[in-house]
């Protein structure tokens, strides 16, 4: 935990140093975990969207398997689209800690001894280099080891060591190397006992494909990339609210308590101040000196500037977002169609389990696709007083180790299918009545999907060159 008791001369050094010690050294009051951890959007870490992890990171609740009590059913195939892990800051965010580092670097040159600005500089040091660059950290690693034990103990005979040494589940990844790092680290956590991999990691023989064209999709969408990507009018309602009211709000107490000059100070950096405070949280397990500088308030209104984007850019607010995740869609139904076929006696089991990891890019789309975590009144730059219930969170939707579970059942009225979001049951929209309703109505309900939803056609054939290097 970042140390907070400071020694008494100094915190009767100044006026300065009597607002350092409110702030930073209450001491036994400060928690490990900063209070504005649930507001980090995409940056959020798993156990903080789900806080009984934070007391057992393997507690697995077997109620939230809900096919019908009065029928007799077994589950018979998955399909896992699950997010990487907890990783470094991206190059272009560790180029906006530089700026902010720097900024910090030049004010408290310039302030008074015992300055709040000067004791923070004395407790950070810039330590992120661009080399890092999104890649995988070890809690990244344990995010995915942590999931698939847990997922494990939920479907036993689907995610078996035996399934997974013997090749019988897909693993298919982004090529990105942090994903790539994850894919590897659920497979380990398949294989763990007792706290490890048996006869250690380096016996895990690793098994994955990486396939772009379904984990990227969206680099491939012509549509998507020339209508919203790069199109300076599809994210309006983000550019509004980051220059509005509120984000100015944020941005003119974070000056006063750093005591910078106006102009110095951009909305971006405030947003880096605030990740910093994350990403020191996901990658360390620290509580940042950053994590002081906002308050509840501050935290939800930096979340909801996030939320517009995810919803504008990814999500609901553009219909080409939920199409570009055609691809997906259509991979996910058929290996469900194959688990939910008849089959006579004599044919083989399907395939226990198929696990895709990729971004929140990956599955934001799909969730949209899907009709889910929809609100009736979208999230605008104007609404923001409107929007404290709302139901799209990118904090609580898509944290680090997020996961979309599709699992099958074989029960005496016939194939019935259940998502769980996050491990967490969801009701499919248009069939609210049941858990696991039959696989026919869920294709029923997806039927305009199933048969259209072509991803030539929305897409306008495959994007041109490279979409600009926005990462989640």
């Amino acid at each position: 935990m970042f140390p907070v008791l400071l020694p008494a001369d100094r915190v009767l050094l100044t006026a300065a140093s009597l607002l350092w010690t409110r702030l930073f050294c209450s001491s036994l009051s400060v928690p490990d975990i900063p209070h504005i951890a649930t507001y980090f959007g995409t940056k959020t870490r798993y156990e903080d969207a789900y806080p009984h992890l934070l007391q057992d990171v393997y507690s697995v609740n077997t109620s939230v398997l809900r096919p019908p009590a009065t029928e007799r059913c077994s589950p018979v195939h998955l399909t896992a689209v699950i997010r990487h892990g907890s990783r470094y800051p991206t190059a272009k965010n560790i180029r906006r800690i530089q700026r902010l580092s720097e900024l910090v670097r030049t004010g408290a040159s310039r302030g008074s001894a015992g300055s709040w600005l000067q004791e923070l500089q004395s407790r950070w040091v810039m330590w992120y280099t661009e080399d890092m660059d999104g890649q995988l950290v070890m809690k990244g690693r344990d995010d995915l080891r942590q999931l698939a034990k847990r997922l494990s103990v939920l479907f036993p005979s689907l995610l078996s060591e035996e399934n997974v040494r013997r090749r019988r589940i897909t693993f298919l990844t982004s090529s990105k190397h942090r994903c790539v790092s994850s894919v590897e680290a659920f497979q380990e956590g398949l294989l763990l006992r007792g706290g490890g991999a048996r006869g250690g990691d380096s016996e895990v023989e690793y098994s994955h494909q990486v396939d772009d064209e379904l984990m990227r999709f969206f680099d491939r969408c012509r549509g998507y990339v020339e209508g919203v990507e790069n199109n300076l009018t599809a994210l309006q309602e983000v550019e509004k609210f980051k220059h509005g009211e509120e984000m100015e709000g944020v941005r003119r107490r974070m000056m006063e308590r750093l005591s910078l000059h106006h102009e110095h100070l951009t909305p971006d950096l405030v947003e880096a101040a605030f990740f910093l405070c994350s990403y020191e949280l996901s990658i360390k397990s620290l509580h940042s000196p950053w994590c002081f500088l906002f308050d509840d308030h501050d935290a939800k209104v930096l979340e909801y500037k996030s939320d517009l984007k995810h919803y504008w850019k990814r999500s609901h607010g553009h219909v080409i977002n939920g199409l570009s995740s055609c691809p997906l869609f259509h991979h996910i139904f058929r290996n469900l169609d194959k688990a939910g076929r008849p089959r006579r006696s004599t044919e083989a089991s399907p395939e226990p389990a198929s696990v895709l990891v990729g971004h929140a890019e990956t599955l934001l789309p799909l969730l949209s696709l899907l009709g889910l975590h929809k609100d009736q009144t979208p999230p605008t730059a104007d609404n923001y007083h409107l929007q404290h219930g709302r139901s799209f969170r990118a904090s609580r939707i898509v944290p680090y180790a997020a996961n979309v579970v599709f699992v099958v059942y074989d029960c005496e009225r016939g194939p019935r299918l259940q998502l769980l979001v996050n491990e967490t049951p969801v009701r499919f929209p248009g069939l609210d009545t049941e858990d696991a309703p039959l696989y026919r109505d869920v294709r029923a309900v997806y039927r305009h999907l199933l048969d259209g939803c072509d991803f030539h056609k929305e897409c306008e054939g495959t994007m041109v060159g490279r979409a600009p290097n926005i990462e989640l």
